[in-house]
């Protein structure tokens, strides 16, 4: 169809238009401008680049193995736990604490986990979360949990979900080489723009007034 209606268009003499010639100028500029930028993020990173990168960023690849123990609050997504009551907010913080002080007097985190967590799916596991980067969880339990002290139970911390107290095994930095692939995903954009940037202080750019019009080039920048 498409080679019919182009045949079809060069018989009406269309390319010929100047609106359609324009409209063919620019896609044709944006082939080639595609087919530049390609070539320009093409090549390997330089090793020095990508090792500066990870050390300016270091944080980024920042992951904890942690636990949590989630008493819900009203109008939390997650559902009543089977047994449970439904908890005002001064409730849930009330047995969040009251729950964090038979961690601290001696209780196991793991069995108060799946005798209270209103977050069963991680409760079943004794609240273990896994191991998990940074922007993995919700914003207010993320500044918590890549502070805590490492085996330390965290004092309740309030989300959308309820009442979370965390407790951090382990805290360690993604090496270099593990971060590597994520790292260049990231820095061939910056790659590209810095090309880009050097060309276009080699090139003359002149903008036609007429084309945006009086008005416009008159008109306060803002």
């Amino acid at each position: 169809e498409l080679k019919v209606m182009a045949q079809e268009g060069r018989a009406r003499k269309l390319d010929q238009s100047p609106a359609v010639k324009a409209k063919m100028a620019l896609q044709f500029d944006q082939i080639l401008a595609t087919a530049v930028y390609q070539q320009l993020t093409a090549g390997d990173p330089d090793d020095a680049a990508l090792r500066a990168y990870y050390a300016a960023h270091k944080q980024d690849w920042d992951e904890v193995k942690a636990r949590h123990i989630l008493i819900r609050t009203q109008g939390s997504r997650v559902p009543v736990r089977e047994g449970h009551k439904e908890l005002t907010d001064e409730e849930a913080l009330a047995k969040a604490k009251e729950v964090r002080a038979k961690i601290v007097a001696g209780a196991k985190f793991e069995d108060q986990a799946k005798i209270e967590s209103d977050d069963t799916g991680s409760g079943e596991n004794g609240g273990d979360l896994g191991t998990f980067g940074a922007g993995q969880m919700v914003p207010e339990f993320d500044e918590v949990v890549f502070k805590a002290p490492v085996g330390q139970v965290t004092e309740p911390i309030k989300t959308a979900f309820g009442y979370h107290l965390i407790l951090v095994e382990e805290r360690k930095s993604k090496p270099f080489e593990e971060a590597r692939a994520d790292i260049e995903q990231k820095i061939r954009p910056e790659m590209g723009q810095k090309a880009i940037d050097g060309l276009k202080t080699k090139t003359a750019i002149v903008y036609d007034e007429k084309y945006f019009g009086k008005s416009a080039a008159l008109a306060p920048a803002k």
